[in-house]
Formats: C-alpha cells, structure tokens, sequence
C-alpha cells in the first residue's frame, strides 16, 4: 500500500482513476489531478510547499518532486511525463512536457508546453524553456526547435501509453 500522509495540516487530495503504485510516496501539500499514475518509488514531498499536479500525469519510478521552504512551488500541467528517477525540485512543468529519465529540473525554472528535457540533463534554477524545444546537457542547453504536430507526436504517445500501462495494474488489482 502507497505512503499517503497528512503533514503540518495538509492531506494529499488524489483524483479520480489514478493508479498510485504499492510503494509510492505521497506527503502533505499536493493535489494531484485525474487519470494520474504514480510509479514504484516515486516521492512526491509537498511537507514545505505546495505541490500541484495536472490531469493525467505519469510520475515514473524512482521520481523526487520536492519544493523550498515557502518560497518555490511545484505545478505540473496536464499529461507531463517524468521520467525514471527524475528530480524536479519547486519547477513549473507545462501541458504535455517531457522531462527524460536521471534528469534534473531546479527551482524556479519553466518547461514549456511539448518541450522536451533529454535524459541526463541539469536545468539550472530559473532557466525558461521555450515550448516545443529540446534541452540537454549539463548544464542544459537549447538544442533545437521541433514542429509543435512533432512534438506533440512523441509527448502525447508517451502520456498515452503510460495511461494505458496503469491500466494494466488496475485491472490485475480489482
């Protein structure tokens, strides 16, 4: 059963038809949309600021979304992929963003809608991406611009699929 616990008065608030897997971790100030999946060791530590996750948002194993004490938040739009063991810590992440696996977003910075973060990469505190680009590297760096229908392409499979993998847990566990 996933860790759900209430701190400093604040109670995660979980949508509807989300699969939140056995050994996940959800603490404090968050508030996390429909169709959500949240995956095998994954932290989400709202415990010193707010923590707002959108619709139908996949949260892959190993992810830590945690903020600064009263000062950085975390919002995530709909339909974000993070990626396995992906920190994000007090970002905004825009409607179907992709953040790659090992990667790193620090407070205060902007993914843009459809952007991609490339596995790997460090986005350093307060960086903006602009939507529809591809950032890597460390410190991350602005590679190259991609057609919104592309990058709508490959970010809505991901977010899609990862729906359809919760499913799968649903369906073995009712």
């Amino acid at each position: 059963m996933a860790i759900i616990k209430s701190v400093r008065g604040f109670t995660p608030k979980i949508g509807k038809d989300c699969f939140i897997a056995d050994n996940a971790v959800i603490v404090g100030d968050v508030v996390i949309g429909d169709g959500c999946s949240i995956w095998f060791g994954a932290v989400i530590r709202g415990d010193v600021n707010s923590i707002r996750i959108g619709n139908h948002v996949n949260i892959q194993d190993g992810a830590v979304l945690h903020t600064l004490y009263e000062k950085s938040t975390i919002e995530l739009g709909d339909y974000v992929s993070v990626g396995h063991n992906v920190t994000i810590h007090g970002a905004k992440v825009k409607d179907y963003a992709l953040v790659g696996m090992g990667s790193t977003v620090l407070d205060y910075a902007v993914v843009g809608e459809g952007a991609i973060v490339a596995a790997g990469a460090l986005v350093l505190s307060k960086t903006e991406i602009e939507p529809n680009t591809i950032w890597a590297g460390v410190p991350a760096k602005f590679v190259k611009q991609m057609e919104e229908k592309q990058s709508k392409e490959i970010n809505q499979r991901i977010a899609h699929n990862y729906e359809m993998y919760a499913g799968w847990y649903k369906d073995e566990n009712d």
